[in-house]
């Protein structure tokens, strides 16, 4: 793993435990699940640790699956430029680039 992965996988994972460094957002699906799913859900994203070469390719720990409140959930986490208008020039560094965690179900992808 290059040190530019290391850094975005870091990154990644502050957004996704603890989210700092970025923005969330959750789809009507999700929403719709009432605000104490949301939460769960969102605790188990910041656990989820289930990160293999089939949803992992890159090793930046951007894409995660799981079932929970009867749905199967996905999250994934796209790099911007500070604008965000277009994508991120270097996701490995945070002054050229805003993070956002989207949290849906898997029929809203």
């Amino acid at each position: 793993m290059t040190n530019q992965t290391q850094r975005i996988r870091a990154l990644n994972d502050d957004l996704r435990q603890h989210l700092i460094g970025g923005g969330a957002v959750i789809t009507p699906g999700i929403a719709a699940l009432g605000q104490e799913a949301v939460e769960r859900i969102v605790q188990t994203i910041a656990m989820y640790d289930d990160f293999c070469h089939a949803n992992d390719p890159y090793e930046e720990h951007d894409f995660g699956s799981f079932e929970a409140e009867g749905e199967t959930i996905f999250f994934k986490i796209d790099y911007f430029d500070r604008t965000l208008t277009h994508h991120s020039a270097d996701p490995a560094d945070p002054a050229v680039t805003e993070r956002v965690i989207t949290i849906m179900l898997a029929d809203e992808y």
